[in-house]
């Protein structure tokens, strides 16, 4: 007799989103660094954006589906933006990392057209192309940044501060991602190794050889559980996934477990809500998802389904839970860039009853932090604030962020330095010809 292990979400399913539902005219970057390129909220979908030259972000409404032709635009980086995330307490802001070098927080006007030229806050500080970004899931403007010069940076945004550098990495670093109660990072590196490190202490938790493939990997926390969930090549190229505990990270509890033969990375994301996995493979249209079940030391991974299609994904975003439809059961959503077209993936739990899914929808995370940035760089500690999506989420009113203007302008670079020299220069001359022009000619 054949066991057929019980579980709600073995039916999940998502159905390929309309023609009239999708958005046409996306012009994604064409650099190739590893990204998702785009990140989501319950208000906007950012996209970098391809430009003649710098580097751009479109901002999409969610809400309106229209051709991209006019999309509006943050233009104010000099490099193509590498990396970007959304506020998770205000759907109004976001940071973005560039390899101009720069990390920049920006404020999205309300109903914004045209451009965006002017960030809210520039974080200078990395001496080479910044890659990641991710924003402190517990304390308010808490940001971290990874570079090419192989710091972890972490920001007050309101002052535009650097409070804490990391310097632990041998190489480039890959992907950059908090825990559940933004108390430590967990990291994927070019020197092939998976790190778990407290940014206040400035000590590595644990550290251990991962993925050995050349392409190397990624990292992500998994919710409450305090494992970390890793993908990447084999030294055959297979892409592959393990699973590790964060508090001893020798041998992983679960892989490397081999996935398949395609060459594209794999960009996974997991729901701490349902326990889902997901992974979207770049350049194959496949986004497979599994059910984590912890048991300890001994946790297993059971593949449910995936979403196929001809097209292939280029760029990908989850929306935060408290953007997901109660109302169709949708627990998880996701936009994808394929093409031209940025479409919406729905994924649902079947049920026959139009009533509130209490099994499917626990209290999620809500849009207020536990603590303050001053209380988090002190070294306190909590939990995240949680709210019912019974009834669809009450969306707390958005606050200001109180940015305070710097004290001194920024150091000018050589280049800035000469253009300013010469054109002292100019002004010098000029105002001598003006005073020689106003002294009496003695000779008369």
């Amino acid at each position: 007799m054949k066991f057929v292990r019980q579980s709600k979400y073995r039916h999940v399913f998502a159905a390929a989103p309309r023609k009239e539902a999708c958005w046409d005219g996306v012009k994604l970057t064409k650099n190739a660094w590893d990204s998702n390129f785009v990140c989501v909220n319950p208000q906007y979908v950012a996209i970098s954006w391809q430009v003649g030259g710098g580097g751009a972000v479109a901002i999409v409404n969610v809400n309106t589906v229209t051709k991209l032709d006019k999309v509006p635009l943050i233009t104010g980086h000099k490099g193509p933006v590498l990396d970007l995330e959304f506020n998770p307490f205000n759907d109004n802001i976001i940071a973005t990392v560039s390899e101009d070098c720069y990390g920049k927080v920006w404020v999205i006007p309300p109903n914004f057209q045209g451009t965006l030229e002017k960030e809210a806050k520039e974080l200078k500080g990395h001496q080479r192309k910044v890659g990641n970004v991710s924003w402190n899931p517990i304390a308010e403007n808490v940001l971290a940044t990874g570079s090419t010069d192989c710091t972890v940076k972490i920001w007050d945004i309101t002052t535009g501060d650097e409070k804490l550098n990391w310097t632990g990495h041998g190489g480039i670093i890959q992907s950059l991602n908090w825990n559940y109660d933004g108390s430590l990072l967990t990291s994927f590196c070019r020197d092939y190794k998976l790190r778990v490190f407290d940014p206040r202490s400035s000590e590595t938790v644990a550290a251990v050889d991962g993925h050995q493939g050349v392409k190397g990997g990624r990292a992500i926390w998994m919710g409450k559980h305090d494992k970390v969930f890793t993908v990447g090549f084999g030294k055959t190229s297979e892409r592959q996934y393990s699973i590790y505990d964060s508090k001893n990270l020798s041998t992983p509890l679960l892989g490397p477990a081999n996935l398949d033969n395609q060459a594209g990375q794999i960009i996974p994301f997991y729901d701490e809500d349902s326990d889902l996995v997901f992974m979207a493979g770049k350049g194959d249209g496949a986004i497979r998802y599994y059910e984590f079940e912890d048991k300890g030391d001994k946790p297993e991974v059971h593949f449910c389904s995936q979403f196929s299609s001809n097209d292939p994904t280029s760029a990908i975003g989850s929306m935060p839970k408290r953007g997901v439809d109660v109302n169709t059961n949708e627990i998880v959503k996701l936009f994808r860039v394929q093409g031209t077209k940025l479409e919406p993936l729905s994924f649902k739990v079947p049920r026959k009853s139009d009533l509130f899914q209490d099994d499917l929808f626990p209290d999620c995370r809500s849009d207020e932090p536990s603590l303050t940035a001053a209380e988090w760089f002190d070294g306190k500690s909590a939990k995240p604030k949680t709210k019912s999506l019974k009834g669809g989420f009450e969306k707390k009113e958005q606050s200001s962020t109180p940015f305070q203007k710097s004290e001194t302008e920024a150091p000018l670079s050589d280049a800035d330095l000469k253009k300013e020299n010469a054109e002292l220069k100019k002004r010098v001359a000029y105002l001598e010809a003006e005073i020689a022009k106003l002294k009496p000619n003695t000779e008369d």
